[in-house]
C-alpha cells in the first residue's frame, strides 16, 4: 500500500464496503510514520492507542452495517496551530512551555472526525506560522521528501511533508499568507485556499490571524481535497466571517473539469523578480491552458507595488496577540529573533496602522474586480524562487542572489481573501517541484477547482517523491 498513489475516496470506500479495515490503513499510517519520521521530522506527536481504538470503532460499525461517513477509517494528520482533542497544540514555540492537551477539535478537524477520519497525530510548523520555511526551536526542521537537504516550505510544511512521505493520505494545513500553496508546491502536491469563510474558524476562540487565515484540507490530488472540503465547508454559528454551504456538492464540479474561456497570466504580478529556472517551468502552463481551448492574456501588472509592509503588519499584529502573555518577560527570548521583530513592528505601530493596513486588501480586490471583468482566472507562479535549501536558513535563491522573500507571490490573494488553488507543473534541475496559482473572483471557489482539476489532468504530474518509497 502506498498512500501517495492512493485515492483517499477510494480508500474509504473500501472501508465502508469492508474491503479493507480502518485498522489496516491506521496500521500503515503508524508503520510509515515510524519508518520515516525520523528522518523528515514532518509529526511532532503521535498517539497510537488512541488512533487504533478510534479505527476499531469505525470497523465496528462497519460490521453492525452502520455507515462511519465519507471518509471512513482515513488517517489524518493534524497541523499544529490547531486544536486536536488530547493533543497539546504547541504552535511550535518553545516560549509557550508545557502546554495541556486540548479538550476538544478545531472546527475543522471534528468535521473531518465526524466524516470518519482518525487522527493519528499533529505535523510541524513555524513558530505561530510565520514563516515559509518549517522549522522551529521547539521540534527542529522538517525535510523536504523530494530532497531531504531543501526544505517543504511553510507554514504547513509538516502536514504536507507527511503527505508527500506517504506516511497519510490526508492532513489539515492553514493559510494566512501561502501556508498551504507554498509547502504544497514545494512538496509537490496541489493545493485549494478556500475563500474565506468557507471552512469555519469556530469555536471558544477568535481566528488566531483573523481576516488572513483560511484553514483547510491537504492530500496528493485535487479530487482528493475536494472530496475533504465537500466535508466541511458551510457555516458556523461561532464563526462571524463562515459562509453558507454551496448549493451543490464541490465533488461534483469535477466531472466537467474545464478552464474558464479567458484567463490573464501575470509572472511578476507586476512588483516581483522571479527566478529564471522557476519562471521556464512555469510558463510551460501558457500552453496548456491555450491547448485546452482558453484565451490567455499576458497581463504584466495586477498590482502596483509589493503590498508586503501591510501584509507584515497584519500578521505582526495578530502573533501580537498570541503572544501577548509572553513579550514582557523573559521568555519571549525564547521566541524567533525575526518574529519577535516583526511583533515588535506592530507593538510600536498605532490602531490607524492597522485599519490602513486592512484597508489596503480592499484597494488589492479592487484591481482584482478590474481585472475579472476581463477574464475569469488570475495565473501566476506561486513562488519567486523554488524551495529552498534547508542550509539558507528560509531565504530562497532567486536568480543566483539569497532573497528572504522568495514568497511575494502569495500573500496579496489572503488579503484579498481569494479562492486559490495551485498545481505543480515540473521539477527543476535539482528535482524541487514548481507550480502555479490559480486566483478566481470572490467566492468563485468552483471556477478555481474545476480550472485546477483540468489543468492537473492535463500536465499529469506524478506528485510520488523519491523519498522514502522509491
Amino acid at each position: 500500500m502506498d498512500f501517495r498513489r492512493a485515492s483517499v475516496t477510494e480508500l474509504a470506500a473500501q472501508v465502508r464496503t469492508g474491503q479493507t479495515s480502518a485498522t489496516t490503513l491506521v496500521d500503515h499510517a503508524l508503520e510509515r510514520i515510524e519508518a520515516t519520521n525520523g528522518e523528515i521530522n514532518a509529526f511532532v506527536a503521535v498517539d497510537e492507542d488512541r488512533a487504533r481504538a478510534r479505527a476499531a470503532d469505525i470497523d465496528a460499525q462497519v460490521a453492525a452495517g452502520r455507515d462511519p461517513g465519507p471518509l471512513a477509517g482515513v488517517p489524518l494528520a493534524v497541523k499544529d496551530l490547531e486544536d486536536a482533542q488530547g493533543f497539546p497544540t504547541t504552535h511550535g514555540s518553545a516560549a509557550l512551555g508545557e502546554v495541556a492537551p486540548a479538550s476538544s477539535d478545531s472546527s475543522l478537524v471534528a468535521r473531518l472526525v465526524a466524516a470518519g477520519c482518525v487522527v493519528v497525530g499533529k505535523t510541524n510548523t513555524p513558530e505561530f506560522g510565520w514563516k515559509a520555511d518549517t522549522e522551529n526551536p521547539r521540534f527542529g526542521a522538517t525535510r523536504n521528501p523530494w530532497n531531504t537537504e531543501y526544505s517543504p516550505g511553510g507554514s504547513s510544511g509538516g502536514s504536507a511533508a507527511a503527505i508527500a512521505a506517504g506516511m497519510v493520505p490526508l492532513a489539515t494545513g492553514s493559510d494566512g499568507g501561502g501556508s498551504l500553496r507554498i509547502p504544497s508546491t514545494c512538496c509537490g502536491l496541489p493545493s485549494i485556499k478556500p475563500s474565506l469563510g468557507r471552512v469555519p474558524s469556530g469555536g471558544a476562540h477568535a481566528p488566531d490571524w483573523h481576516h488572513l487565515s483560511t484553514k483547510g484540507p491537504m492530500a496528493a490530488r485535487v479530487a482528493d481535497i475536494v472530496a475533504a472540503l465537500d466535508t466541511v465547508v458551510g457555516p458556523d454559528p461561532s464563526d462571524l466571517r463562515s459562509l453558507p454551504r454551496p448549493e451543490a456538492s464541490w465533488m461534483a464540479a469535477l466531472d466537467e473539469p474545464r478552464l474558464p474561456i479567458k484567463v490573464a497570466w501575470s509572472p511578476t504580478l507586476g512588483y516581483a523578480e522571479i527566478d529564471a529556472e522557476v519562471l521556464a517551468i512555469c510558463s510551460r502552463v501558457v500552453g496548456v491552458m491555450e491547448g485546452l481551448g482558453s484565451e490567455v492574456v499576458d497581463v504584466p501588472t495586477v498590482f502596483d507595488t509589493d503590498p508586503v509592509d501591510d501584509w507584515l503588519l497584519l500578521s505582526g499584529a495578530y502573533n501580537l496577540r498570541s503572544l501577548a502573555g509572553v513579550v514582557d518577560t523573559d521568555t519571549y527570548e525564547l521566541v524567533d529573533p525575526i518574529l519577535r521583530m516583526i511583533v515588535d513592528g506592530a507593538r510600536s505601530a498605532s490602531a490607524l496602522d492597522v485599519v490602513r493596513a486592512e484597508d489596503a486588501g480592499h484597494t488589492l480586490n479592487l484591481k482584482l474586480v478590474d481585472l475579472f471583468h476581463d477574464v475569469r482566472l488570475l495565473v501566476t507562479p506561486v513562488t519567486a524562487a523554488a524551495a529552498p535549501l534547508r542550509e539558507m536558513g528560509g531565504q530562497g535563491m532567486i536568480n543566483g542572489k539569497p532573497d528572504i522573500n522568495w514568497v511575494q507571490m502569495t500573500y496579496p490573494f489572503n488579503m484579498t481573501r481569494s479562492p486559490v488553488a495551485t498545481v505543480c507543473v515540473g521539477l527543476t534541475s535539482a528535482g524541487i517541484p514548481v507550480g502555479v496559482q490559480l486566483v478566481g473572483p470572490q467566492h468563485a471557489d468552483v471556477a478555481v477547482i474545476r480550472a485546477a482539476a483540468a489543468i492537473e489532468a492535463a500536465l499529469d504530474f506524478d506528485p510520488v517523491a523519491p523519498y522514502p518509497l522509491g
